[in-house]
């Protein structure tokens, strides 16, 4: 009978499936962040004059230039700042401006010495002269004058009036050389004195010196020849053109310089950016596919990091193009500490090499900053740690903050294009990079953990406080538990440090594993005390061991109301596997006579999954041992290793350990550990002498206990 053609995409894996959906819809993506207007390089910016700049345009490097726009508009201002050219005063109108005041002057003396004509006559006589039109008040006072004080008033006049002439007088400042005559008047002479020689000069003040065209062109020629040509300097980072201003024609001779408004082929450019997508992205699969990190199988984790990917970029977009200062500014680096924080360093460092150099692809010195970021996230994800503590974060924005101080030194320095001021900006950027990426991967770290339940570092410190609520309400409600979740604890962390794994981690899930005990303490041995009736006998072997194995679920219950992270619920769910409960199991068998085939084994199995990391397979070792120890009452090192041997055996046996990357030599140093601590913690004690008489022994009742000791 032939069976059905099975299609390729039948053959994918559900994460697989939807781990590729996600790197396509996070290559689309990422291509509009790179090919959008305002991330595009900027030698692709259609601009002219006349346009508004669409946003800050800043030197690329340093250059120096003749500027043929300033030069002309240097020596257009010169020619206009030359004021009109007049010619010199001409003395021909002088000398006769002062031989008719002069006549007048002697017309005015033979009049006054008349003295056979009458005042009237005098009068008319005075006020009838051709060259001089005197006023009636002005008449009287001519003829008030006494001789001595008329013959300083013509002397002061003629004086005057030749001062006056001898300096330029142009048509349009006559009338205000006539107002300053009082000025040049002599203080020898009185008020009236002074007021009969300002009304008889004032007429005879006429132009002396006029434009020129000829002198006024010949004075603006040489004044715009003289004007140097105008040579225009900007340093790397420095703003040519602010956002919202206006383009000028010195602005597109700066630009088209600088080379910032070069026009290219846009089908080139799309073509470039979707190959250097392709092949990021490709890499990027590669990576996920063949090392399948823990949270690959999460597909929250892995949306949560393709969201993180394409903002972070986008952000680098939009702020670091057209600038000199600001893209040794952006954190990007934050991007790596942060997913190293959440996920660990692996999958940290290929996502930041990739985010490294999609950031400043296409800028004018693209390998610069590819290299100064690639090196400040490395450097900063290795140094970071397990980021238990907020002092790594600090210590990774020191490190980071130094290998971009030292890239700006190795690739820029040697090509002379930085001054001191320069050099010290751009280090100063790189060390404010590396404190804001660690402020930023910090202060995400928390949102992230504390909303989306993520594990870190520091939340999982939180949470192991034992003022932590959840730990209080466990103590309070299952004490012998919790001590039970204490020595747990304490085996794992010792194993885990060994072996190299997150110790804090799997410290933490272990005193988290059997918190769904509270909901029915009682059932559980260590919670029970010896006076109190067993509840197990009450119940049928089915109804009891699904009242134990629920303690998996409502831990998971306990763990979402309280917001633990997602981590620490896997502890929970895979301490157990997918074991039997022994104990109940072999108790309904017996109830049935016997006969396995009348029980249901599927009703005493816990619901698992089965240990997947190392981390959770660990802690299942450690609780079976620690469980057998006690219930075994083992005294001394050999039964305590016979003890550790048989639970690591059975769970091997069971294949509980399957879907782990346990080595031999792995199990041998978890099994001495385990020997180890536990034969401090059961050591023999010495006796102390009494006096008083001893009580009577009180055996305690054989009691089921929720673990593998079960089992035997």
């Amino acid at each position: 009978m032939n069976s059905e053609p099975t299609h390729w995409w039948q053959q994918i894996h559900r994460h697989d499936l939807l781990a590729l959906i996600l790197l396509v819809i996070t290559s689309l993506a990422t291509y509009a962040a790179l090919v959008i207007p305002l991330s595009l390089r900027p030698s692709s910016l259609p601009l002219s004059a006349g346009q508004v700049a669409p946003q800050d345009l800043q030197a690329p490097t340093n250059v120096e230039y003749i500027s043929d726009v300033r030069t002309n508009q240097a020596r257009d201002a010169a020619e206009r700042a030359v004021s009109p050219v007049y010619t010199l005063p001409d003395q021909t109108i002088a000398r006769r401006q002062i031989s008719r005041l002069r006549t007048v002057l002697e017309t005015i003396a033979t009049v006054r010495d008349d003295n056979t004509a009458t005042f009237e006559q005098r009068q008319s006589d005075l006020a009838s002269m051709p060259d001089i039109s005197l006023d009636p008040n002005l008449i009287i006072k001519i003829f008030s004058l006494t001789n001595s004080r008329w013959s300083a008033v013509q002397q002061d006049a003629l004086r005057v009036l030749e001062q006056i002439m001898r300096s330029s007088v142009r048509e349009e400042n006559i009338a205000a050389v006539q107002s300053g005559l009082s000025a040049v008047v002599s203080f020898v002479l009185n008020d009236d004195q002074s007021a009969v020689v300002v009304d008889l000069v004032s007429p005879f003040i006429v132009p002396n010196s006029f434009f020129s065209p000829e002198l006024t062109a010949s004075a603006r020629l040489q004044a715009r020849q003289s004007v140097e040509p105008v040579t225009q300097t900007y340093l790397a980072g420095e703003t040519v053109v602010q956002r919202g201003k206006v383009l000028t024609i010195a602005n597109m001779e700066a630009l088209e310089t600088l080379g910032l408004v070069r026009l290219s082929n846009p089908l080139l450019e799309y073509l470039g950016t979707a190959a250097i997508v392709g092949v990021m992205m490709t890499f990027i699969g590669i990576y996920f596919h063949r090392r399948r990190p823990i949270y690959y199988n999460d597909g929250r984790s892995l949306v949560l990091i393709a969201v993180l990917f394409i903002t972070f970029l986008t952000a680098a977009r939009l702020i670091i193009p057209n600038r000199a200062l600001l893209p040794y500014v952006f954190p990007l680096s934050a991007f790596g500490l942060l997913i190293a924080t959440l996920f660990g360093p692996g999958g940290a460092l290929i996502m930041s090499f990739v985010i490294s150099v999609l950031a400043p692809f296409g800028l004018p010195n693209p390998v610069d900053l590819t290299i100064f970021y690639v090196m400040m996230s490395f450097t900063g994800v290795l140094s970071l740690g397990k980021a238990h503590h907020i002092s790594s974060f600090a210590w990774a924005a020191i490190v980071s903050a130094v290998a971009g101080m030292t890239v700006i030194t190795a690739y820029r320095v040697p090509t002379g294009e930085l001054d001191w001021v320069g050099y010290l900006s751009l280090t100063s950027a790189s060390m404010l990079n590396g404190v804001a990426s660690a402020s930023v991967a910090l202060m995400l770290q928390y949102l992230l953990a504390e909303f989306l339940g993520l594990t870190t570092g520091l939340r999982l410190l939180e949470i192991s406080r034992p003022d932590a609520p959840l730990l209080q309400y466990f103590l309070r409600t299952a004490p012998g538990t919790y001590q039970h979740s204490l020595m747990v604890s304490n085996l794992v962390e010792q194993a885990a440090e060994k072996l190299g794994m997150d110790s804090l981690l799997v410290r933490v899930g272990a005193l988290y594993h059997d918190v769904g005990k509270t909901n029915t303490p009682a059932f559980f041995i260590e919670n029970q005390l010896s006076t109190n009736l067993n509840p197990h006998d009450d119940v049928s072997a089915e109804t009891a061991a699904a009242s134990v194995i629920r303690h998996v679920t409502d831990g998971v219950v306990l763990a979402r109301k309280y917001r633990l992270p997602s981590r620490i619920i896997d502890f929970m769910l895979e301490h157990h596997g997918t074991l039997l409960a022994r104990y109940h199991y072999n108790r309904a068998v017996k109830e049935a006579g016997g006969d396995a085939t009348k029980v249901d084994t599927e009703k005493f199995r816990y619901p698992g999954p089965r240990p997947r990391t190392r981390e959770t397979a660990l802690l299942m070792l450690a609780d079976n041992v620690e469980a057998r120890t006690r219930s075994e009452r083992t005294h001394n090192e050999d039964e305590i290793r016979a003890v550790v041997q048989k639970a690591i055996d059975f769970c091997q046996k069971e294949g509980q350990l399957a879907d782990t990357r346990f080595t031999l030599k792995d199990l041998t140093v978890i099994s001495e550990v385990f020997v180890t601590t536990l034969t401090g913690l059961y050591h023999p004690r010495i006796a102390y002498p009494t006096n008083e008489t001893p009580a009577p022994a009180t055996v305690a009742p054989t009691l089921p206990i929720e673990s593998e000791a079960e089992t035997k």
